[in-house]
């Protein structure tokens, strides 16, 4: 008997290995759990069954997840045989010619993908309600609440038992906020870790990279580690790694320099169960002899980032909708894109390219600043999020002023103050699982490192997940699952 829920991806490639269980079997239960609890999350569609079961009759690569159950995020991760709506009834069943760098590489670790997760249209917003899907996705945990965005599908079903890791991306938290929301792992890597080509060069003048949603630490390490290194022809390569990510698990670094910061990065108060989460996490790397000491990167201009990290996602949030139009030869439908994006294309639209390029060049200032700030640190520790999972609605893409979406007083940037920062800076991010509201609702912890120093990071998350598991503790809608036998 496997029991399928107390496994992760790790140990279920084990157990394919030893011939406990067969990638069938295991995609019969994975498919049987999205009949079970789908039709209240909506996160999983385009279910692609036939392809899975010929990939796994034709023989899977002898990767070292050969036979887990798999689902790709329905924006990016290109593939020849999973068509993508990326969010948008604009780019409904469109169908690539080629595979990514990035889902060649997950195919070679032996994965068995089966289908897609829902994402936000363009990507753009903290919660996963796209008109495309007929609904919002929701949370596990509270279904009137959201799992965040803009990979809320692929953690809303790791949260589910659907599968025990997914893929997502991040260019602006878009990792790090649905794994905080759904009490997962989630690790943004440093800029250009994880391949972009070939359909793109550079995701939002560099904020963007690929990621994953896993609830342990070694199942995204071992990811990583089968996905990591440029591309062919990549505009630019991450720092080399000092080794690899699952050595690095084995390793509990001695005696970290943590600034923990409290409020947002402009001094902004959050939730208090966000400060709580917090100083909570604190008090536990001090047990593990870490020293924390209280601090502000004040020097950098996070205001002045955002604006500027708002301007460029609007550019290329533009430029998709503008190819898709050209492609078709037809001009945009009434209804084909949502407000939030109508909203983003006309103001990409006031955008110079003198501006643009100014834009650039703040984000790469701050960049330049938050390492200065961490040269007298080795992690910056914060909330991940600035309150808890909202309700379902107020993030929708019903709403029609983009710039007010984005950096208004009850815009994303207040929900979410943190993660954006280290899309801008390029520096390796994750959000770990270590606090629950009285209302049972999940609250991440941020934790931040230098550029280039990801192993070191996911080095402390393993020592955080050793001292304080989390892997156990499962949201309401899980308990609907059964073993395979």
């Amino acid at each position: 008997m496997i029991d399928y829920d107390s496994l992760d991806a790790t140990a279920l490639a084990g157990r394919v290995a030893n011939g406990e269980v067969n990638p069938g079997e295991l995609l019969d239960l994975a498919l049987e759990r999205v009949r079970a609890v789908n039709g209240e999350l909506n996160a999983v569609v385009m279910l692609a069954e036939d392809v899975a079961r010929k990939k796994i009759a034709e023989g899977l690569p002898d990767g070292p997840l050969r036979g887990v159950p798999f689902l790709l995020k329905d924006l990016g991760a290109e593939a020849v045989d999973y068509p993508t709506n990326n969010g948008s009834r604009l780019f409904a069943n469109m169908r690539y010619a080629q595979d990514s760098a990035i889902y060649a590489r997950l195919e070679a670790m032996g994965l068995v993908v089966f289908g897609r997760t829902t994402s936000p249209e363009g990507g753009i917003g903290p919660a996963t309600e796209a008109a495309v899907y007929g609904g919002p996705t929701r949370n596990p945990w509270d279904l009137s609440r959201t799992p965040g965005g803009s990979s809320g599908g692929s953690a809303a079903a790791v949260a589910a038992g659907i599968v025990p890791a997914a893929h997502g991306s991040d260019g602006g938290g878009s990792v790090r906020i649905p794994a905080s929301n759904c009490g997962l792992f989630g690790l943004k890597a440093t800029r250009a870790r994880l391949p972009d080509g070939p359909y793109v060069g550079e995701g939002w003048a560099g904020m963007a990279i690929d990621g994953f949603l896993t609830r342990s630490v070694r199942d995204t390490a071992i990811l990583l580690d089968g996905c990591q290194g440029a591309d062919l022809g990549a505009p630019y390569r991450a720092p080399p790694l000092e080794e690899s990510f699952v050595e690095a698990m084995e390793r509990a670094p001695k005696g970290l320099r943590i600034a923990l910061c409290e409020t947002s990065f402009t001094g902004a108060t959050v939730h208090p169960d966000c400060v709580a989460a917090v100083h909570d996490a604190a008090k536990l790397l001090e047990e593990m002899g870490h020293h924390v000491t209280p601090a502000l990167p004040a020097e950098a201009d996070t205001a002045g980032m955002m604006r500027a990290w708002t301007d460029i996602v609007a550019c290329g949030a533009a430029l998709s909708v503008r190819r898709a139009v050209t492609a078709r030869g037809r001009p945009l439908e009434d209804g084909e894109i949502e407000p939030v994006m109508q909203s983003a294309v006309a103001h990409a639209a006031t955008v110079s390219g003198d501006r643009y390029l100014e834009c650039v060049n703040i984000v790469h200032a701050y960049g330049r600043a938050m390492e200065g700030f961490m040269c007298g640190y080795d992690i910056l520790l914060s909330p991940t999020m600035g309150e808890p999972p909202a309700k379902i609605g107020r993030f929708g893409h019903h709403r029609a002023d983009y710039v007010d979406y984005r950096t208004g007083p009850d815009g994303v940037f207040t929900y979410s103050p943190f993660t954006a920062a280290f899309n801008a800076t390029g520096q390796p991010a994750a959000t770990v699982p270590l606090h629950w509201t009285a209302e049972g609702l999940p609250v991440g912890v941020h934790l931040a490192a230098r550029f280039g120093a990801d192993t070191l990071l996911l080095s402390l998350c393993a020592e955080i997940e050793r001292a304080r598991p989390w892997f156990h503790r499962r949201p309401p809608i899980s308990k609907a699952q059964t073993p395979i036998s």
